[in-house]
This record gives structure tokens, C-alpha cells and sequence, in this order.
């Protein structure tokens, strides 16, 4: 994991601009804003659909694949180093209340008073449907054509053609 303090000055401005252009599009969330929200990312694929209460820190180190459709309430704890980028494949469903959370805090009291954050990438391959509610962490890549229960925690990679659920998310069955 890489770590980035989040309360660097730099940040908090870019957070803020970010936080801006998501409340604008989840006010409101005409084309223009929409476009916005995908101008925020590293690339943004043909046909992404993403609905309103979407919400990310960063954006820049967000890659999503064509076709890709994110529901309602869908939170991106990003990071802005590329070492811990999202990245979304081509053609993956993303359910309502959706957390992808590419960063986190020491567990160590001491190193959390310094206030640092550290972040692993999150990597979601083609065709994959994640589930209402679940919660992708850090460091996680779901393989091709897998599918999250909804409700699911994913604390460890998921190989490809996998159906997991739970918490923590167990595999149930190959597909």
C-alpha cells in the first residue's frame, strides 16, 4: 500500500473542486453535468451510464471500460496517486450503494495520529456485477464475468467466472 497524506493543502483543494463538480451532478444530473463527472476521470469509456449520488475524492486515477453502467449512491474513496488507481472494466454492472474504497487508515493509533492515508489499487475486470450494497476494499481485483452478492464485503481478489457472497464475500460457486 502507498501512502499520501489527504490533509496536504493541494488535496483538500483538488477534494473540494471534486466535491463540487459531484454535488453539481447529483443535484442535477443533466448530460453536461454527467460530462463533467467524466472529465474528472483518467478515461471514461463509450456508453458508461452512471446515476445520480455518485460521489469520488480525486477522479483521476478512475478508469472505466465501455458500456459500464454504476447505479445510484455509488461511492469512489479514491486516492491521487497512480499506484492506487480504479479501474472498472468493459461492461460491468455496479448496483445501487456501491462502495469502492481504494483507500484507508493505519490500524496503528500511533501512525493514525499523523493523519495518513494509504491506498491500493482496486481492480474490476469485464463483466462483472457487483451487487447492491456491497463493499469492494482496498487492494482487491474481481476477475472477468464475476459476480458480488449484494451486501458483500470483498477483503481478497476474486478469481474470474466466480460468484462470492458474504462478509467477508466466500466464493459459492463457479460459473
Amino acid at each position: 500500500m502507498q501512502s499520501f497524506n489527504s490533509l496536504d493543502k493541494t488535496l483538500l483543494a483538488l477534494r473540494k473542486q471534486t466535491g463540487e463538480i459531484c454535488r453539481l451532478f447529483n443535484k442535477s444530473p443533466s448530460k453536461g453535468n454527467l460530462k463533467r463527472i467524466k472529465e474528472l476521470f483518467a478515461q471514461c469509456g463509450e456508453g458508461v451510464i452512471i446515476e445520480s449520488g455518485f460521489h469520488c475524492d480525486y477522479g483521476n486515477q478512475i478508469t472505466i471500460g465501455d458500456r459500464s453502467f454504476i447505479n445510484i449512491n455509488c461511492t469512489v474513496l479514491d486516492a491521487p496517486i497512480s499506484e492506487a488507481s480504479i479501474t472498472i472494466g468493459d461492461d460491468c454492472l455496479i448496483g445501487p450503494n456501491v462502495q469502492l474504497l481504494a483507500v484507508s487508515h493505519a490500524v496503528n493509533p500511533t501512525q493514525r495520529l499523523n493523519k495518513e492515508n494509504f491506498a491500493a489499487p482496486i481492480i474490476i475486470g469485464n463483466n462483472v456485477w457487483i451487487g447492491a450494497g456491497a463493499i469492494i476494499l482496498a487492494g482487491v481485483s474481481i476477475g472477468d464475468n464475476s459476480v458480488i452478492g449484494a451486501g458483500s464485503v470483498v477483503t481478497k481478489s476474486i478469481a474470474s467466472n466466480t460468484v462470492v457472497a458474504g462478509n467477508p464475500a466466500i466464493k459459492l460457486k463457479d460459473i
